[in-house]
């Protein structure tokens, strides 16, 4: 156990016991307990293999190349379609963790076997995502902005066009593009 997680498990007003319950079973497998975004992290080497997290209606775990895992009970689910490497494991009770015990240990140590090995996971190139009509004119009107947007980190370029494309009315998407130019003509991401 790291003291320094155990805030996230002392001030948990719910899902108390399933958080208990999960860091048992993952302490169990061995795998270093850090925290990272505010979370217990765990660990192998320093690489990340799973964390714990919770929302509103569940808990989960979440395997950071989940989508390279063998899913034999059918339980890991991705969250979003835009996410590509992670999958969670999501409980609304203890019982539920209880029963999955034995899964989730099967999980974690094959999650950490790929780690071990090295694999990646297939991401999808940006030229993959949808670009938006009024920013790809936005680009072809600026070569300015063209050259700030290609300079950019491909994670940047992509989080730009899903912020962009998951508008639903051309407005929205205009008024989107238009509050992030600065940003991407001064090289910075999204959420920099």
């Amino acid at each position: 156990m790291n003291p320094k997680a155990d805030f996230f498990f002392d001030k948990a007003a719910q899902w108390q016991e399933e958080f208990e319950k999960l860091r048992t079973i993952l302490l169990d497998t061995g795998l270093e307990e850090d925290v990272k975004w505010g979370c217990p992290c765990y660990t192998y080497h320093d690489r990340n293999i799973v964390l714990i997290h919770g929302f509103k209606e569940y808990c989960a775990l979440l395997f950071f190349k989940g989508a390279l895992l063998n899913d034999t009970h059918n339980i890991l689910i991705q969250q979003t379609e835009n996410v590509q490497a992670a999958r969670q494991i999501r409980f609304t009770a203890l019982k539920e963790i209880v029963d999955l015990e034995k899964a989730i240990k099967t999980y974690v140590y094959e999650a950490l076997e790929v780690e071990k090995s090295g694999i990646k996971v297939p991401m999808k190139e940006t030229r993959e995502f949808e670009m938006p009509e009024e920013f790809k004119n936005k680009l072809d009107e600026s070569s300015g902005l063209k050259e700030a947007f290609e300079a950019l980190t491909p994670g940047r370029q992509r989080a730009y066009l899903l912020h962009f494309s998951s508008a639903k009315q051309p407005k929205t998407r205009e008024a989107r593009i238009e509050k992030y130019i600065p940003q991407i003509l001064t090289g910075k991401g999204l959420n920099d």
